[in-house]
């Protein structure tokens, strides 16, 4: 496409100011007399002898002719894309629906690179919830992701939307624990979303932010400088929030020491329990993965991978016995439960399905698998020998055959 700027003054005569980087003067009468007084004029080209190839030669009513065309054709665009958002959201606001607004899922298997947007949907999932994904990247009226929408009602905020859903949905997670437990259990959440959730996206969008990026959803010729734009964006939102709340005040090897410490106290509160609070999932336990899950397969290589797999192995077992019981079509590889100081990515990665509308009552079966008896334990046990993987029922059972 080439571009001709001019100045035009009487009829038929035009000075081109530039053409291609180049200066003429187009005189078509040469008796007009020129005058300074006009109009600039910049208009595309296709090649000379082309459609629009000089403005000049065009009559009024062929470039009415164009100017009108082109408008109807994007007013005609406009209206289409209109149409296809008005049906869409027809389709996701049926009634009864809870429609999940959260990111696009990385390029790597990992469902969510939001701690948040991972704890709802797996919150929905341990509730059997059945919900639909709407990846549209638009934020909720408060300025927060994830948010949900039920019978034209918007909830944001993860606390809130988990309240919203136990009182009209009548679910509830957190039943069988008494007030102490309740309490341990807001306790524990809130360290890690107000705390350990800072030192988690320090890693990823300041420290990792090479690798991180690389792991965005973009798609078009422009992805790469795409995926660099929100990288910088995001990174440079993270910094400002750390330090208004004041973690980003501190020094890396103060934050990572931070991190260290909040790791250590989960850890120490696990145990060797199934679950956080016991034997039986509750809210915090979608709360706490969603946060470990990030330092278990999102930051290869880092201090947090390195704690997670290394030291604090009860977390990364806890880990995964979540994401196999909820998460049974993200896949990754077994062997990289252990951390072994290499931080080589695989060559075609695991992409995770967008399921559309997910329902885990009879949407899938636990994978039942026997284990070789070993004298070393295997990645999928416990220094006990114990699986990783028991359901709670399996746990009820084997209590009560000891009761026997």
């Amino acid at each position: 496409m080439y571009w001709r700027v001019g100045f035009a003054w009487s009829r038929s005569c035009a000075l081109e100011l530039g053409q291609n980087k180049s200066f003429s003067l187009d005189l078509c009468s040469s008796e007009e007399h020129l005058s300074l007084y006009g109009y600039i004029i910049a208009y595309p080209l296709q090649e000379y002898g082309g459609i629009m190839s000089a403005l000049g030669f065009d009559s009024w009513w062929r470039k009415t002719l164009y100017i009108t065309g082109g408008a109807l054709l994007a007013a005609a665009a406009y209206l289409l894309h209109e149409l296809l958002v008005i049906r869409k959201e027809q389709e996701l606001d049926s009634e009864d629906a809870i429609i999940l607004h959260q990111f696009a899922r990385p390029k790597t298997g990992v469902p969510s690179l939001s701690p948040f947007c991972l704890k709802i949907e797996t919150y929905l999932r341990m509730a059997d919830l059945p919900y639909q994904n709407y990846f549209d990247g638009k934020l909720s009226p408060h300025g927060k992701m994830p948010w949900i929408a039920y019978n034209q009602e918007q909830v944001c905020g993860t606390e809130f939307i988990i309240d919203f859903l136990e009182e009209k949905l009548g679910v509830n997670l957190n039943s069988s624990l008494s007030p102490q437990e309740k309490a341990i259990s807001r306790a524990i959440t809130k360290m890690v979303e107000e705390h350990f959730y800072w030192t988690i996206a320090y890693c990823q969008w300041v420290d990792n932010m090479e690798e991180t990026q690389k792991m965005l959803a973009t798609n078009g010729p422009l992805s790469d400088l795409l995926r660099w734009i929100l990288s910088q964006v995001t990174g440079s939102i993270v910094k400002r929030e750390m330090y208004g709340h004041g973690i980003g005040r501190f020094s890396k090897e103060e934050v990572y020491s931070l991190m260290e410490k909040d790791m250590r106290t989960l850890a120490a509160f696990l145990g060797n329990k199934k679950y956080l609070m016991g034997p039986k999932l509750s809210t915090v336990d979608a709360a706490v993965f969603g946060h470990l899950a990030q330092a278990m397969w999102t930051l290869p290589g880092t201090r947090p991978e390195q704690l997670i797999k290394g030291e604090f192995i009860n977390l990364a077992m806890y880990c995964e016995r979540i994401r196999r019981k909820f998460w049974p079509e993200w896949f990754v590889d077994v062997d990289d439960l252990y951390y072994d100081g290499l931080s080589e990515e695989p060559d075609s990665p695991s992409q995770l399905p967008d399921l559309g509308l997910y329902s885990r009552s009879g949407s899938f079966q636990e994978q039942e698998g026997t284990l070789s008896h070993q004298d070393t334990p295997s990645p999928d046990s416990d220094i006990t020998g114990r699986s990783l993987f028991d359901s709670d029922m399996d746990t009820e059972c084997s209590e009560m055959e000891q009761l026997k």
